[in-house]
């Protein structure tokens, strides 16, 4: 089994910068991919970045040129820089983890991390 931590969660200002932290756990793990998503109150959870085991990225446009994600992989955590936020990026945002066993890397599975508010406001 694999676990996910985040932090960095909290109250900004807009245009106001938060970085968040999401680090994996367990044994005999293979990680394929790590993102993160937001769900807002009253709206369906969404998709804000995502990043490969090679490096490759992918943002919804909505934050494109404010937001990146950067992975630590021999630390097995991901972050969400987060700049120049606004009142809409107000959610609670979630860790994704896509991963699998070592003997079983056919079989990919989703782990998600307990989650961590993000506030912006005057």
């Amino acid at each position: 089994q694999v676990q996910l931590v985040e932090s960095g969660g909290g109250l900004v200002q807009p245009g106001g910068s938060l970085r968040l932290s999401c680090a994996a756990s367990g044994s005999r793990f293979s990680i394929n991919a790590m993102g993160w998503y937001r769900q807002a109150p009253g709206k369906q959870r969404e998709l804000v970045a995502s990043i490969t085991s090679g490096g490759s990225t992918n943002y919804a446009d909505s934050v494109k040129g404010r937001f990146t994600i950067s992975r630590d992989n021999a630390k097995n955590t991901v972050y969400l820089q987060m700049n120049s936020l606004k009142p809409e990026d107000t959610a609670v945002y979630y860790c994704n983890l896509r991963w699998a066993i070592v003997s079983r890397l056919w079989d990919l599975l989703d782990s998600w991390g307990q989650g961590t508010q993000v506030t912006v406001s005057s």
